[in-house]
């Protein structure tokens, strides 16, 4: 059946998994006090990334014993630095229910030969966390960027735990609750909730995570990126405001601009609420739709940034993989030409469906403005299949 085009469109289209949405009334004239020509170095330039750390912890609610720091890759970066750096002491469980946890995977048995446990579960789903060890070291993502789903809380890790937990948090923190005492090593990119620019990362250390950098070497060569201490003791300076490298002092700039308007609304729960509002309002879409469900069946484990909806209309669910991911890619290039969505396919090597970025910096307005142009363009889609 053919239907009219809605007659309102999103006001800000940006759904994107990553790069997410700029902040509501972002502008490039915010950043007047940008520190441009000067280098990193410089007092003024070490001033405005201790700063981005300061409003960090204070935005985040993380404990004062936890080191910040901004390293280069984006969070990539940021979980390798950790991964090469702090683990090989014992054994690992590696949780992967979605394509980045399946590239820490890859990292600890193909590249790092670790003796390595690996624990998964399909997309949309969480494995049995109660298979991990305490005595093991842990690598995990908090949220599923790929999948849809995440991990409901950090009960299942042991408060008496002997190994290091690695969480990489990029499409959670700002958004979801993290249980800091529980976690070791959390890693992000502000270029997801609080819509930053791209390419850096920061990685955040609790103090047992300082103690295994300083009394564990690892058997391997570090690139220069990768290195946390100096001289068998935790380069402090690199959660004080210095870099590995050379950082974007306007991406800087651009973070620190997010983190004030993240305070300026009410702080990190109202972040949150913000994201949970937005899948609230995606869920009674897909409640009242016909040929959409969520691809996390478990509603207390569904993703409030990364919302993964797989077609559950029988003709279209009857094609096979190919045919599914050319229908999804037409329901793409309809909302794009229309201006109604961008970047709103599943990723790559996710089941074929839609992506839908709901995090803290959408508009709840732009959510609802954006269902009827998915029905619209799910309607139109198959009727050219006939």
């Amino acid at each position: 059946m053919m239907l009219s085009k809605p007659a309102t469109r999103p006001a800000r289209p940006f759904f994107s998994s990553g790069p997410c949405a700029k902040r509501p009334g972002w502008s490039p004239g915010n950043f007047s006090t940008a520190v441009l020509g000067r280098s990193h170095r410089s007092k003024i330039g070490k001033a405005r990334l201790k700063e981005a750390i300061d409003r960090t912890r204070a935005l985040l609610e993380i404990p004062d014993d936890y080191r910040i720091g901004i390293v280069p890759a984006s969070d990539t970066g940021a979980v390798e630095m950790a991964m090469w750096s702090m683990l090989g002491e014992r054994p690992v469980d590696m949780i992967a229910f979605e394509s980045f946890g399946e590239g820490w995977v890859t990292d600890a048995v193909e590249q790092l030969a670790l003796d390595a446990r690996i624990i998964r579960a399909p997309y949309g789903e969480i494995p049995d966390l109660a298979e991990v060890s305490p005595a093991h070291d842990v690598v995990f993502t908090w949220n599923g960027t790929t999948s849809g789903a995440r991990v409901l809380d950090a009960e299942w890790i042991s408060a008496d735990r002997e190994g290091i937990v690695i969480c990489d948090a990029t499409s959670a923190a700002f958004a979801q609750k993290l249980d800091w005492g529980k976690l070791d090593v959390v890693t992000f990119s502000w270029q997801k909730v609080l819509g930053g620019e791209a390419a850096h990362g920061v990685l955040v250390l609790g103090p047992r995570a300082v103690e295994r950098l300083e009394t564990f070497t690892p058997p391997r060569p570090l690139p220069k990126i990768f290195r946390l201490t100096k001289g068998g003791v935790l380069n402090e300076s690199l959660f004080e405001g210095a870099t590995i490298n050379t950082p974007s002092m306007l991406c800087v700039e651009d973070y620190i601009d997010a983190l004030k308007w993240g305070v300026s609304i009410g702080g990190l729960d109202a972040l949150v609420k913000r994201a949970d509002d937005n899948l609230a309002a995606l869920s009674s879409w897909i409640d009242a739709s016909g040929w959409a469900d969520f691809l996390c069946h478990d509603e207390a484990l569904r993703s409030n940034t990364s919302v993964c909806i797989k077609i559950v209309d029988g003709d279209i669910a009857a094609l096979d993989d190919s045919a599914q991911r050319k229908f999804v890619k037409r329901m793409e290039q309809l909302l794009e030409a229309e201006e109604a969505a961008f970047d709103v396919g599943g990723y790559r090597d996710a089941p074929p469906g839609l992506r839908i970025w709901c995090g803290a910096t959408i508009e709840r307005d732009d959510i609802d403005a954006l269902c009827p142009w998915l029905d619209w363009a799910f309607a139109q889609a198959k009727a050219e299949l006939s």
